[in-house]
Formats: structure tokens, C-alpha cells, sequence
């Protein structure tokens, strides 16, 4: 994987989660709406709340921020959405 594609991964002890169009959407709802970890940690197919939070605190900014619809054109744009497909 290309170091522009890597720098959209968030890794958490021996897991990698990408930084996807759809991953972006759970994050938005995490953001908006009420949402414990618990359920968040299901909903991004980690185990604990703990994973959770380090994902959280693991993210860049601005990219939790951005729509996923351009998220998706900015990874298009650079060659990484077939990369980090899920």
C-alpha cells in the first residue's frame, strides 16, 4: 500500500480499520447522534469499548469532520478507495 493510501488507517493493537467512505458514516453517527462506545466498538467490528476509544482517540480530526462524500472523492482522487476497500 502506497504511504499516501497508509496514513488512512488507524491501527489498534493487531487490528487495522481502514478510514473508509462507510466507516466515516458510523463516525458521523457516532458524533450526532446518542451513541455509547459499546455500540460503537460493534457497529466498526472491534471487541471492546477500549478498542473503541483508541480508535476515536487514534483519528485523525479532520477527517471525522469531512462529508463522506467527499471523503470518497478524495480517496478516488488519490488512487486509495480500491485500496482500502473493506
Amino acid at each position: 500500500m502506497s504511504e499516501q493510501c497508509s496514513k488512512y488507517r488507524v491501527v489498534i493493537g493487531e487490528k487495522t480499520i481502514n478510514i473508509t467512505p462507510s466507516i466515516l458514516e458510523v463516525i458521523h453517527e457516532y458524533l450526532h447522534r446518542p451513541m455509547s462506545l459499546e455500540e460503537l466498538a460493534a457497529k466498526l467490528g472491534l471487541e471492546t469499548w477500549e478498542e473503541a476509544y483508541e480508535f476515536i482517540k487514534n483519528i485523525p480530526g479532520w477527517t471525522m469532520w469531512m462529508p463522506s462524500t467527499l471523503w470518497r472523492r478524495k480517496l478516488e482522487k488519490e488512487g486509495c478507495l480500491e485500496l482500502l476497500k473493506e
